[in-house]
């Protein structure tokens, strides 16, 4: 015991056992560091690994929708290009150019009556009446008429004038 208590009071033995507690202390701290360092690692790969699943999931929904944009344009492109393709065959098809003229000639005819004197201003009158009876005939009750009774729905409307029609009993 004598040797221990000579030893415990050499300098030498004081410095080795401050020496030893600090490396202590370093290690146990680099331990722990290098333990609490794995699971941050650990929790920052599962937190990655979940981040580039959810990134994955929106890339792919990202592809499906173009994919089907990309197909809706396609199709859209196919039907303009079928539309005019149509348009030009019926603006080509016979009768189309004679039709147009035939137009350009009612309105200028019809330019003509209403500056003509005489009897083309009542013809025009009674034109629009007519285009104003079968407007309001296409809509409404007589509408439902001329559905129901074609031939009394296109029938003039009736005159207030009398006919007087002898009676063949008078005669007798």
């Amino acid at each position: 015991m004598d040797t221990l208590i000579y030893i415990l009071q050499d300098r030498f033995t004081w410095g080795l056992l401050l020496g030893l507690m600090v490396a202590a202390f370093l290690w146990k701290s680099g331990f722990t560091a290098r333990r609490h360092a794995a699971s941050e690692i650990k929790r920052v790969s599962a937190e990655m690994k979940e981040l580039q699943s959810h990134l994955n999931n929106q890339l792919t929904i990202n592809a499906s929708g173009n994919e089907a944009l990309l197909t809706e344009l396609k199709s859209l492109r196919q039907q303009n290009e079928t539309l005019r393709v149509n348009n030009a065959a019926l603006q080509q098809k016979p009768g189309r150019a004679e039709q147009r003229l035939l137009q350009i000639q009612e309105i200028a005819i019809r330019a003509m009556r209403e500056q003509a004197p005489g009897f083309a201003p009542a013809w025009e009158k009674a034109l629009r009446q007519a285009e104003t009876d079968m407007e309001a005939a296409d809509s409404g009750l007589m509408k439902l008429v001329r559905r129901v009774l074609p031939g009394l729905a296109n029938s003039p409307p009736p005159t207030t004038s009398v006919i007087v029609t002898e009676d063949p009993a008078s005669n007798v």
